[in-house]
């Protein structure tokens, strides 16, 4: 195993919507949920923009295997205090109904600013989704891991895909948050950079010239994490399925794994224009898993089924060293089973019932908890 391979640590933060269990509407309840110690003491859960959003973040874990327990550890601990409060939380990209004019903004500092530099647009952020944190020690390898892996953030958008509704209408995109979150500046897919350094020269520019004030204002569908050495990965709705989210982190996690070995046999993923990455990234957000995306080697529109099928063998020689060949099948299972958006979809059909899908987005969440 090539020693860039075993290093490859992992960890998830993933933002959950409070939510009153007779409603179904949002609730801005995070502030108090939080005073409650024992939640907080030793958990890295906090509140988020929008108090009712919940964000947490699992430990750094070494396995697949790890993040799978922590993850369910995190999931069934917000539900037991919410509970307690006589709430309950659900995870996807978007609300299916709450509207965003209704939200209380979080009493924070960093906040305050956010809503002050975006104005309508960062008031409509009402918005929930799942990073994944892989390590990379090396700099300037975590940004030519960054610019061969841009081509596959529609791919991977699409398989996450779980907010096809948006203040009660069906949207017609199985992945809205994506649309709404490009409404903020220096998002999508990220520029190619050479080097750390050349990256570095970018923030200098941007933060000398007010643009921004520190790094983590980058909001890129894959960015270097500016506090911890680590690739982050921002392109995906917030899972309902635990099954889903472990996953997805895994086939990123080998994802990266395979371009890393591409680089110590001195080859390389072609990089592609950021044009074309929007293109597919825009397909993918319409129709998710049914899409048709086009194959940027080839230049033909070919099915997505046919596109993970390959992208699968492509990642197949690491996944055993890995030891995450069981995750990585499951994505099949995703793609043949549909995501969490074709099945809130699936159920509004049937019932004609709002409610109904955050009712089937509750019991969801907590559902391959263990």
């Amino acid at each position: 195993m090539i020693k860039d391979i075993e290093s490859l640590s992992i960890g998830v933060e993933e933002e959950y919507q409070l939510i009153d269990p007779n409603s179904g509407e949002l609730t801005s309840y995070v502030t108090e949920l939080l005073k409650d110690a024992s939640l907080v003491s030793d958990n890295d859960v906090k509140p988020e923009l929008l108090q009712s959003q919940i964000e947490i973040g699992s430990r750094v874990c070494d396995s697949i295997d790890d993040l799978e327990k922590d993850l369910s550890r995190l999931r069934l601990l917000i539900k037991k205090y919410a509970n307690k409060q006589n709430l309950d939380f659900l995870a996807a990209g978007t609300h299916p109904f709450s509207h965003w004019k209704n939200q209380v903004v979080t009493d924070k500092t960093r906040y305050k600013g956010f809503m002050d530099s975006t104005q309508y647009v960062g008031k409509r952020m009402l918005i929930f989704g799942m990073h994944v944190h892989i390590g990379i020690k090396d700099e300037d390898l975590r940004i030519d891991v960054m610019n061969q892996m841009r081509y596959f953030i529609p791919h991977i958008m699409a398989l996450s895909s779980s907010s096809p509704f948006w203040q009660g209408a069906d949207t017609g995109f199985k992945s809205f948050r994506s649309i709404i979150f490009e409404d903020l500046p220096r998002t999508g897919v990220p520029e190619l950079f050479r080097t750390y350094q050349e990256y570095l020269r970018y923030l200098k520019t941007l933060i000398e010239s007010n643009s921004i004030d520190e790094p983590s204002k980058i909001w890129w569908d894959i960015r270097p994490h500016s506090n911890y050495p680590t690739l982050e990965f921002r392109m995906c709705d917030c899972c309902t399925s635990l099954r889903d989210a472990v996953s997805i982190a895994a086939l990123i996690q080998a994802l990266v794994a395979k371009v890393i070995t591409l680089r110590h046999s001195n080859q390389q993923w072609r990089p592609y224009r950021g044009s074309l990455i929007h293109e597919n990234k825009w397909r993918a957000a319409q129709k998710g898993v049914k899409s048709k995306l086009i194959d940027l080697g080839s230049e033909n529109e070919i099915k997505f089924d046919d596109l993970l099928s390959e992208m699968l063998e492509f990642i197949d020689d690491v996944v055993d060293d890995l030891g995450t060949k069981k995750y990585v099948e499951n994505i099949q299972l995703i793609s043949k089973e549909g995501t969490s958006a074709d099945k809130q979809l699936k159920i509004y059909e049937e019932t004609k019932n709002i409610k109904d899908v955050v009712d089937f987005l509750t019991k969801e969440t907590t559902r391959y908890c263990i």
